[in-house]
């Protein structure tokens, strides 16, 4: 008998092209935690603490402002040719800031122009790195490499913010950002041979498009728009137009804000203030975030394992709605060891949420607006939410931890409910 497609399918873990796209990721993820504590301590180092968190925030605005044009580009030239040239500019702009703080110390301008640099590269490359598992695996494999990207994640924060650390204490800020350089380069032969192209999926009725160059896949037709290509302002509409067309994307980005605008505040600057409200400590605070950490890795771990989680669509939004309610009863805990629970339960239900979100978004997009679609979904949990910071703050002064965590898990809720509520998102599925 003649295998089924379901048999010929590649593994997403025994595909070497997944498998170098994930190295490079790692050691760019990695990359990118032992650069946000050199920067964070240069800054703290050359100014006021005031100065300090400028400088750190100076990268959200331009992730805001060009996001989207940053789908465009992804979709335009290819995920792969704006991954490696990210990667090049980052790379380029840290191994020049060290170069300068080893001879001279040159004040905050110089940090806050790199932070300026990472947000601009950083507004492309989320984008490109969104559409990029589209481009190496089949359909049908998208959970599981995101599973096995959530997993990078989470190695990449336990190795990298202390191999920042010791950076610092060993050669100062120089040879921590001396350290972020070499990981960011590391990640640039492994992109650079990873094949790209749409795998020819036997349940997709076309071909995605190759990027062009040595390393497309033979038989695939090419990316590049040439001199004929629309203005980029045509293209983002298009995108956007997409994105409406589709009865499971237009639900599913607006839950995805939701979520992302209620979580980001409580579990950033509100569980600062918790821990110090609670005396926890910076202690009792790492330990909450190390379960929380916990929770997500298993999600993540799980869908590795699995490859695909039946109604996807209904998971995600019962996912969401549930760690509203432990995004609210986080407030209300009085103990480090009860906070650790509800965060190791809060962890697996955004590990998963999110994960889901990120395969439906593929696969509900057509191959030619993933980087468009991804990076309208990207805008708010990268761009416009860290914006709720000072808003999570002010609000905890005025009126205290609980009716804040309890208000972010109302938004939160509303998108839970919403994906519930919507058919088409309910009853949307991962390809077999």
């Amino acid at each position: 008998m003649k295998p089924g497609p379901a048999s010929r399918e590649r593994p997403a873990h025994r595909d070497p092209d997944v498998l170098r796209w994930l190295g490079a990721y790692a050691s760019s993820a990695m990359g990118d935690n032992v650069y946000y504590v050199a920067l964070s301590w240069a800054a703290v180092q050359s100014g006021t603490p005031s100065q300090a968190g400028l400088v750190m925030a100076l990268s959200a605005a331009p992730r805001a402002l060009l996001m989207l044009g940053g789908g465009v580009i992804a979709d335009r030239f290819g995920p792969r040719r704006v991954l490696i040239a990210g990667s090049g500019v980052r790379c380029a702009a840290v191994v020049t800031v060290a170069a300068v703080l080893l001879v001279t110390s040159p004040g905050l301008w110089l940090l806050g122009l790199l932070a300026l640099v990472f947000g601009v590269v950083d507004a492309v490359l989320m984008p490109a790195l969104g559409a990029m598992p589209a481009r190496i695996t089949t359909r049908g494999q998208l959970a599981r490499v995101q599973g096995m990207r959530g997993l990078a994640s989470r190695l990449a924060n336990v190795v990298g913010a202390p191999a920042g650390g010791l950076g610092v204490a060993l050669g100062g800020a120089a040879a921590a950002f001396g350290a972020a350089a070499l990981l960011f380069a590391v990640s640039l032969p492994l992109l650079t041979a990873v094949r790209t192209g749409r795998r020819q999926d036997r349940s997709a009725d076309s071909p995605q498009p190759a990027e062009p160059g040595p390393t497309a896949r033979p038989g695939l037709p090419a990316a590049g728009r040439g001199p004929s290509a629309p203005p980029a302002g045509r293209e983002l509409r298009d995108g956007l137009a997409h994105i409406r067309r589709n009865p499971v994307l237009a639900r599913l980005i607006v839950v995805i804000a939701l979520s992302d605008l209620g979580f980001v505040g409580p579990m950033n600057v509100g569980l600062i203030l918790l821990a110090d409200e609670r005396g926890w400590g910076a202690s009792g605070m790492g330990w909450v975030l190390a379960g929380f950490g916990a929770g997500a890795g298993t999600a993540s771990l799980l869908l590795t394992v699995r490859g695909r989680i039946p109604r996807a669509g209904l998971v995600l939004s019962v996912s969401i709605t549930a760690g509203a309610v432990a995004i609210g009863a986080l407030a209300y805990t009085q103990t480090v060891a009860a906070a650790l629970g509800t965060a190791l339960a809060l962890g697996l239900l955004a590990g998963l949420s999110g994960a889901l979100s990120g395969a439906l978004v593929q696969t509900e997009s057509d191959p030619a607006f993933v980087g468009r679609v991804t990076s309208v979904s990207s805008l708010f949990s990268l761009g416009l939410a860290p914006l709720t910071f000072p808003v999570t703050g002010a609000g905890i002064a005025l009126w205290g931890t609980g009716p804040v965590f309890v208000a972010s898990a109302a938004v939160c809720v509303l998108g839970g409910i919403l994906g519930l509520c919507s058919r088409p998102l309910r009853r949307a599925e991962l390809p077999r």
